[in-house]
């Protein structure tokens, strides 16, 4: 009896130095474990003297950011929406963009801006400002935003040239991913002329694809090369979990700075047109009308005075129901714009987008069994 009260009392004191034990590790634990952040800010820079040794090409990067990122904008649109009992619910949206001109002239992506109410910029400086949509390319997914500088003069980034890149030349990304703003991200060209659909009717024509990483609120901001100068705009991922996968797409600066050359100075962007209607080709149609080709654009109707209708381009001249469809068969056949194929809408939505109205395109046509190619100087809207 006695032996099993001293065995119960030296048990209940082992628990207790465990107790005390387990919760002096807990104590210490959250005061000195890892922690979740609360807060995110930058640290101050280093005082005068105190700046570490760089090789040549940190040295670059640091340079570039510098100079750079004053003129990177912090985009926040405002609109609002409206919930199942139609009470308003206000919305905001995000993303980047740049300064190109003394003037408050600011490049983004279209959606970064679609549809908003009310736009406020920030740029690198944390000076703050209201913006005006002044017009937009959406097939292109490109914005043009302005501010007022109210007298201050704005840093505006110097646009370099996209014809000319190389894959493997090194790129900096400047943006603010997930609201952090001005954040520096660096990496190689990956690949260029990819044609990338980001929507039913939006694409990035000859897309620079980088490994720099891009995350959501980077859309609309610079890509830079190594002499600090925009090559792109950094627009869309490929992220099957949401997040960067190192595989990135930019727009080139020269479609962008032609998009914006014409909304400053038009007011619209100028678009090469054809002027004629159709709906893509199918095998089975083409045994049907005893075509010697399987894919193109079967042509329909031609605007009277367009383009097409200039440069002698043929409609449908019958009808007939093929499908539960009706068609206006008879006329010609687009296969390809300057030797390039036509399969569809899509593909000659997009030769159109690297032609200029007033330019003559060279059109491969099927008429009566035979190919041809017929010269056609554009329209533009």
């Amino acid at each position: 009896m006695v032996g099993e009260r001293i065995h119960t009392a030296r048990a209940m004191r082992l628990l207790a130095i465990g107790l005390i034990i387990g919760l002096a590790a807990y104590w210490a634990g959250s005061r000195y474990g890892q922690h979740a952040p609360e807060k995110v800010a930058a640290l101050p820079e280093p005082e005068a003297g105190a700046t570490p040794s760089l090789d040549s090409t940190e040295s670059e990067n640091v340079r570039i950011y510098r100079e750079a990122s004053p003129a990177v904008a912090n985009i926040v649109t405002r609109t609002v929406e409206y919930d199942f009992f139609f009470n308003p619910v206000p919305v905001e949206g995000a993303g980047s963009g740049f300064v190109i001109d003394t003037d408050g002239h600011i490049l983004t992506n279209y959606h970064v801006v679609d549809g908003a109410q009310t736009i406020e910029v920030t740029l690198g400086d944390q000076s703050r400002y209201k913006a005006k949509l002044i017009g937009a390319d959406t097939r292109n997914d490109i914005a043009l935003i302005q501010i007022d500088p109210r007298g201050r003069k704005l840093a505006a980034l110097p646009l370099g040239n996209s014809s000319n890149l190389l894959v493997g030349q090194r790129v900096l990304a400047i943006g603010n991913p997930f609201g952090f703003q001005s954040t520096l991200t660096t990496g190689v060209v990956s690949s260029l002329g990819r044609t990338v659909q980001t929507g039913e009717n939006t694409f990035i024509d000859d897309a620079i694809q980088t490994d720099a990483a891009i995350n959501r609120g980077n859309s609309g901001g610079p890509l830079l090369d190594s002499r600090g100068e925009v090559i792109g705009i950094n627009s869309a991922i490929y992220a099957p979990t949401g997040t960067t996968a190192g595989i990135g797409f930019a727009i080139p600066i020269n479609t962008a700075r032609r998009v914006a050359d014409d909304l400053i100075t038009r007011g619209r962007v100028r678009r090469a047109t054809l002027g004629a209607e159709g709906r893509a080709l199918w095998p089975g149609l083409a045994e049907a009308l005893g075509l010697p080709v399987e894919q193109g654009i079967l042509i329909e109707r031609v605007e009277a005075g367009g383009a097409a209708a200039q440069g002698g381009i043929r409609g449908g001249t019958r009808t007939m129901i093929a499908g539960m469809q009706e068609l206006r068969v008879g006329g010609d056949v687009l296969i390809a714009v300057n030797a390039k194929p036509v399969t569809g809408q899509s593909d000659l939505n997009l030769l159109l987008n690297r032609l200029q109205p007033g330019e003559t395109a060279t059109l491969t046509i099927v008429r009566d069994g035979k190919k041809m190619d017929v010269p056609v100087k554009l329209g533009g809207d």
